[in-house]
């Protein structure tokens, strides 16, 4: 049997100096770091503002911009302020410190309530283990906080201190008022409960996640014998959490249960919200074609079906849940094949093309970001919400790239963040509609300065064909000193999921000066959008992967590679890797298995092998059940294919990855041997899915994907 080779590299002649030197300099320090700005709250409707400068938090007028201290750094007696949130009437401050990661986002933490009528500095439970309030938040009237401790909701009466628990009975398995992990990875559920807006009363979810099974993570460094996390995990086809809905007085006493219809293991509630005196409830079935908008009565819990949204694969509502204008529903649906804004039954006349995201909506007009000639870029719109005149694009022409918009409550201004491949954001505020600026807020003029020189030759959009009347999106970087009668090789760096798209008209971070340092090292740079990424091109090219996911991929990315060296003669074909993260390390195992002829290298990290492996609510999405869709669940496996695999491999994970779980690259581990397949591989001990834990990670896992591409391509 041939040798597998087990990487550590920790050094290597591979890669040049002024790689290794630009890597650093990309995750090891700070010269590369946007600035952003905020975080920012508005206040009086949109006529100020606050925001954050240097730990003391300012308000400006909005029209005006005259510059106020609203609370210096020294008033918080060295309290630093990570987030906060105002009451209704501007005069409590909440500030929210010393946060701790909860899966993915640091949403444990302390809290504590600066009143500025009376100027008292106090600590929301102070008696309270260290980091250990979730969620808190203001009842509307500002007497009163409520928050998430242990697993319960808790009030405490701001004046006198006194605190009373609502719900009881919270533990690992009963979760009251957050959500089990498949929620918030997946449907985004964190904070997981509501005040009423007369104060009286809470609506929150509640998780019995009894047989749901536990994934084990061990940890083998932190002491002499391993260490074992469990994790409430359900993967695809396994029980999931009964969940259901609770409205309880804030003076205590027993818990109303909605009446919502259905098995609460074989449903998901993805959103509850107030209107008036009752609460919108949002269902989906377990294979998520079905969405339903219930108004429950919360002193009784009879619900009544409100809107109902289907779909032959899923309903997306991750892309713009529900909210009211007056009686009526407001919801993105696709059901004529483009993702739409409806108000009850009537859609918004926002033309042709996708919305792709709801930025605002009143009773005149709803604010709306879209691109229907571009799917790379994003702009924002405005259409008259009750009448089907055509809509307006507020983004000035001259602008084309990225868009991004905090609008006020009255929608007069809006945070404006504008970035474009090869250009860093710059925040402004601009007024509205005319889309004038009023100040620059952010302009990163130092982080532009910093990579500029990295940023020539400027990147170049493409559109490939790639079989079947279909044509796909991408960017292609060059080397400096590019000389189109040299032959380059490739590299590509795929996605290719219905998470997310690549193909963005769009400042990309770390990752994209990571491609860029390579770039400068002799290589083409390339990535492309195959069909089912979730790009604005209509319902068909989103779900034309469904109960097939890695598939069509495959086939797309390896179409789109011949055709890029068929069109570009510099292209070397005999020379083309490819790498991707997640759901990109399973594309790009299924390239290098079933497209091998095309793909000679491959860098998968913290891939999903095997999908039968991941979690219930985002596999199903797309491909059902395991029970339902066997087949589909095998042929877009990559697993299943390894015996394809003919270049050079990299497998990259974390040990303590509690998303994409180790198992799966033991099980490709596994295969390979079997096939006597030789390959590479690098565990990170511990760390997450994020592999960033620890001195010098970062820097190492980059610097070592960059070896592997310089040694073999």
């Amino acid at each position: 049997m041939r040798a597998i080779v087990v990487l550590c590299l920790v050094s290597s002649c591979f890669a040049s100096s002024e790689l290794d030197l630009q890597i650093r300099k990309i995750f090891d320090s700070r010269d590369y770091a946007v600035e952003n700005f905020g975080p920012a709250r508005w206040m009086r409707g949109g006529a100020a503002y606050t925001t954050l400068e240097e730990g003391s938090l300012i308000q400006y007028d909005t029209a005006s911009g005259k510059r106020s201290v609203l609370v210096a750094k020294e008033r918080l007696n060295d309290v630093k302020i990570e987030d906060y949130s105002w009451s209704d009437d501007g005069r409590k401050l909440l500030i929210y410190t010393a946060s701790k990661k909860v899966w993915r986002q640091n949403t444990r933490g302390e809290y504590w309530v600066l009143d500025l009528s009376r100027d008292s500095f106090k600590k929301v439970a102070p008696d309270a283990t260290a980091s250990s309030l979730m969620f808190a938040k203001f009842s509307p009237d500002g007497t009163r906080m409520a928050y998430v401790k242990a697993h319960d909701i808790y009030v405490e009466d701001l004046a006198s201190g006194k605190s009373r628990a609502l719900t009881s009975g919270g533990s690992e398995t009963l979760i009251n008022g957050t959500s089990d992990w498949v929620y918030e990875e997946e449907l985004g559920v964190r904070d997981g409960f509501r005040w009423s807006p007369d104060g009286r009363s809470i609506a929150y979810w509640q998780f019995d996640s009894t047989g749901v099974q536990q994934f084990a993570l061990i940890n083998n460094t932190a002491s002499l014998y391993p260490k074992i996390t469990y994790i409430p995990y359900p993967k695809a086809g396994t029980t999931n959490s009964a969940v259901r809905i609770g409205v309880v007085s804030v003076d205590g006493g027993t818990t109303t249960w909605m009446k919502v219809p259905g098995d609460p293991r074989e449903h998901y509630i993805f959103q509850i919200g107030w209107k008036g005196n009752s609460l919108g409830i949002g269902q989906l079935n377990r294979l998520q074609n079905t969405a339903i908008l219930f108004q429950a009565d919360p002193a009784t819990g009879e619900v009544k079906e409100a809107f109902r949204d289907q779909d032959k694969a899923w309903v997306d509502v991750r892309e713009g849940k529900f909210q009211w204008i007056g009686n009526d529903p407001v919801w993105l649906s696709e059901r004529d094949g483009w993702r739409h804004i409806y108000v009850g039954g009537r859609k918004v006349g926002t033309g042709a093309g996708d919305v792709m995201a709801l930025a605002t909506i009143d009773a005149q007009w709803a604010y709306y970001i879209a691109s229907p000639e571009n799917a790379t870029q994003q702009y924002l719109y405005r259409a008259r919400e009750d009448r089907d005149a055509a809509p307006e694009r507020l983004t000035p022409q001259s602008e084309p790239g990225t868009h991004a918009y905090n609008i006020s409550p009255d929608a007069q201004f809006a945070f404006h963040t504008y970035s474009r491949f090869d250009s860093p954001p710059i925040t402004e505020l601009v007024k509205l509609p005319e889309h004038t600026q009023v100040r620059m807020l952010k302009d990163n003029a130092k982080l532009r300065a910093a990579v500029a020189p990295l940023m020539d030759p400027a990147v170049e959009f493409l559109k490939l064909p790639v079989g079947n009347g279909v044509t796909v999106d991408g960017w292609l970087m060059k080397p400096k000193n590019f000389d189109a009668s040299k032959k380059y090789p490739l590299i590509v760096y795929v996605y290719g999921e219905p998470a997310s798209a690549n193909a963005r008209d769009a400042w990309g971070g770390s990752r994209a000066l990571f491609h860029r340092a390579l770039a400068n090292e002799g290589y083409l740079i390339a990535s492309f959008d195959n069909r089912g990424t979730p790009a604005p091109k209509g319902r068909e090219w989103r779900k034309a992967v469904y109960g097939a996911v890695g598939v069509i991929s495959a086939e797309e990315q390896g179409a789109a590679v011949k055709e890029l060296a068929r069109e570009r003669s510099y292209v070397d074909a005999a020379r083309v890797a490819v790498w991707g993260w997640s759901g990109g390390g399973s594309n790009t195992l299924n390239c290098m298995f079933r497209d091998a002829d095309v793909f000679k290298v491959g860098v998968a990290v913290a891939p999903v092998p095997d999908q039968k492996l991941y979690d219930t609510i985002y596999q199903e999405r797309y491909m059902g059940t395991p029970q339902g869709n066997a087949e589909g669940y095998r042929v877009g496996s990559p697993v299943n294919f390894a015996e394809g695999l003919k270049g050079k491999l990299l497998i990259v994970h974390g040990s303590g990855d509690d998303n994409v779980h180790f198992q799966g690259s033991q099980e490709m581990i596994n295969r390979l041997v079997e096939l006597d397949k030789p390959f590479d591989f690098m565990e990170y001990p511990n760390r997450t899915h994020a592999i960033s834990e620890g001195k010098g990670t970062q820097v190492h896992v980059f610097s070592l994907i960059a070896r592997y591409l310089e040694e073999h391509l």
